[in-house]
């Protein structure tokens, strides 16, 4: 679709919009969480958070416009979601990079079994109802591997009677995104299925971008992509107190992967890198889980699912921008698959009034396979295969009390063993221990101390630039905070932390993988949300975070591509002739990078996103339509040194509910 023909579509949703006169009005949830997703579930017994989660609603996501999950994270204190040098967005926490961070669908494992990655734009919101985000001294139950924290997706679950909801939605260069899901229950089932599709062309640089070695402006070099996702969940209540879920997920596309636009830095050829023509040219996810919940009368529960996730793709690297040959050294073809089995044992004892007691035992087996075909220098076609596994088992118990009527206290232990296919196997504890005093009515104080260890990855182990031989990563995290209650219907949240790593595995200059001896994040997070004129909300954010390499002989004084800054402010309202306006703002200061050889140390520019929404209700509860811009004012930026974002981008939709 044409920009002339967005317009006209936006012409002909604001007339319907003058035209109605709908009222607001209330009416009953057509899905809620669903019961089975969770993986810490507390006994109803009264208490507060000893570790604060931050949750996102589907509300939140809906007033956003996230169609995806980094999307959806972006305004979250501590989080700083970028894209990085592979054209895949990254959600890194506190300072921690996304491998260090546990993602989680309904309990299923997303990370990938090959480098503990995952991609957050492959994950729809259509199907999730809230997203949990626990910081680095969370459960001991979320298993190894969350040094920075664990976020947790809980999708949607089906209610009484029948219920469906479509939209549709394009963008000025004719980019659209089409979704529709049908929910519903009857006595002791429930089911909830959903359909989407994404088709782009690319994004639109900022007007304001500056031709560059690679990059002339206009529609971004490479930025197509394309997506089909499928979803669903069945629950069934067998008796008051016996539940059992099934959930499934199967995805499907293709996308580009923008090459850099230059990397010459002050005609200083140290920061040079080699300019990649690669793509995604198929990619299938198939996921599901199989759970159950038995609440028997007396002190005991149960609670178990066994999971399986593969994710497989078919990626190459071509000659030049025309993405058609591959005939040059270095280009090549490559189909990889990664696959993660698994199953988890729960039992829970609530002791009333002496407390919860939590017994968790897992285990997993991570499975990668390659086949690569790679142009050697001699321009000959090299074959190679690459088939390597882990074995990761864990036991965990977790135990909490309130004492006394102002005093909540949790601690836990967790144990893990890793199997590897060659070289040492490995096992090590973690633990926590957390607080939470109501020192008055409006005032919430909490302190934190846990010890959070992950065992290397496939790639880290056996990849090209692997090392057999690395030693787990080990984190000590540290957290003090308060909740405090204001006047005028505010709240204040604040977190203040120290994460102190020992042998943080990353890539040293030389491109090897290597374990350094001690990296230090210590920050704050800052939050002050307000409701007002009873349909509407405020919130400001404010995360500082200082980063540190504390190893021997480290030349770095702060660590690459983690902001310093990040502040953010969101407002919404509804007004009672159902419009409803959204617009958030992000500012990120002081994010540094460096040379090749981490000699010479540069400053990204800062910069400002504003975002803005309008929603306008028609015809009661069953018709919405909506516009809005992202980047507002155009601002040309990058998250890493090399790779521009999206310039300005007007968009407009429509929303059917039944």
């Amino acid at each position: 679709m044409t920009g002339s023909k967005f317009y006209q579509f936006l012409f002909i949703i604001w007339i319907g919009m003058n035209l109605s006169s709908a009222q607001a009005s209330q009416t009953p949830a057509d899905t809620k969480p669903y019961s089975l997703g969770e993986v810490v579930v507390s006994a109803e017994m009264p208490g507060k958070e000893t570790i604060p989660t931050i949750e996102v609603t589907d509300v939140e996501i809906k007033n956003r416009n996230a169609k995806t999950l980094d999307k959806a994270l972006e305004l979250v204190p501590g989080l700083n979601v970028s894209v990085r040098a592979k054209g895949t967005p990254r959600i890194d926490m506190r300072g921690f990079r996304s491998r260090h961070v546990i993602l989680l669908l309904n309990g299923i494992p997303i990370n990938s079994t090959y480098d503990g990655q995952f991609d957050p734009h492959l994950i729809s919101t259509e199907n999730i109802s809230k997203i949990k985000v626990s910081y680095g001294n969370n459960s001991v139950l979320y298993g190894q591997g969350g040094l920075a924290g664990a976020i947790n997706i809980i999708t949607k679950q089906g209610t009484q009677g029948l219920h469906t909801d479509a939209s549709a939605q394009i963008n000025e260069r004719g980019n659209h995104y089409t979704q529709a899901n049908i929910s519903g229950g009857k006595e002791k089932v429930n089911f909830f299925l959903s359909v989407n599709n994404t088709d782009s062309d690319g994004f639109s640089l900022s007007d304001s971008f500056t031709d560059a070695e690679y990059e002339d402006g206009g529609l971004r070099e490479n930025s197509d992509d394309e997506r089909l996702s499928f979803f669903g969940n069945i629950g069934f209540e067998v008796n008051e107190k016996f539940e059992l879920g099934l959930t499934l997920e199967k995805s499907s596309g293709e996308f580009g992967i923008p090459p850099v636009t230059q990397y010459i830095n002050n005609n200083d050829d140290s920061y040079y890198k080699k300019i990649k023509y690669d793509r995604t040219e198929d990619f299938d996810t198939l996921s599901g889980q199989i759970s159950m919940s038995y609440d028997p009368d007396g002190i005991m529960g149960f609670r178990a699912w066994a999971f399986a996730n593969e994710y497989e793709e078919d990626t190459a690297r071509y000659d030049d921008d025309t993405y058609s040959a591959i005939t040059k050294s270095g280009s090549y073809t490559q189909n990889s698959k990664t696959s993660i089995q698994g199953v988890t044992l729960q039992t829970s004892f609530d002791f009333e009034a002496s407390g919860e007691a939590v017994f968790s035992f897992s285990g997993e087996k991570d499975e990668y396979t390659s086949d690569l075909d790679e142009i050697d220098k001699k321009l000959n076609i090299v074959s190679s295969h690459e088939n390597h596994d882990l074995d990761i088992y864990s036991a965990a118990f977790e135990y909490k009390r309130q004492l006394f009527s102002s005093l909540d206290f949790v601690l836990g232990y967790s144990h893990h063993w890793l199997s590897k296919e060659s070289g040492n196997d490995d096992d090590k504890g973690s633990y926590m221990i957390a607080t939470a005093y109501n020192l008055t009515d409006e005032t919430i104080l909490r302190a934190s101390y846990a010890r959070k260890i992950r065992f290397p990855s496939i790639k880290q182990l056996y990849g090209s630039d692997g090392n057999e031989d690395l030693t787990t990563e080990q984190s000590d995290n540290y957290e003090v905070g308060i909740t405090q209650q204001l006047p005028w219907e505010m709240q204040l949240d604040l977190a203040v932390y120290q994460n102190n790593v020992e042998d943080f595995i990353e890539e040293d200059s030389s491109g090897n993988t290597s374990n350094y001896d001690e990296y230090q994040f210590r920050g704050m997070d800052f939050r002050l949300s307000k409701h007002f004129l009873e349909t509407g909300s405020m919130a400001l954010g404010y995360s500082l975070l200082d980063s540190e390499d504390q190893s021997k002989d480290s030349l770095r004084d702060e660590l690459q591509n983690r902001p310093e800054h990040k502040f953010t402010i969101e407002l919404n309202y509804t007004w009672d002739f159902g419009l409803s306006a959204h617009a958030d703002f992000i500012h990120i200061a002081n994010q540094y990078y460096y040379n090749n050889d981490e000699t010479v140390q540069s400053e990204l520019d800062d910069y400002t996103v504003v975002n803005l929404k309008l929603e306008q209700k028609l015809f009661k509860e069953n018709y919405f339509v909506y516009v809005g811009v992202d980047n507002l004012f155009d601002d040309d930026y990058e998250e890493t040194i090399g790779y521009p974002r999206e310039g300005r981008t007007a968009y407009a939709g429509v929303r059917v509910k039944f």
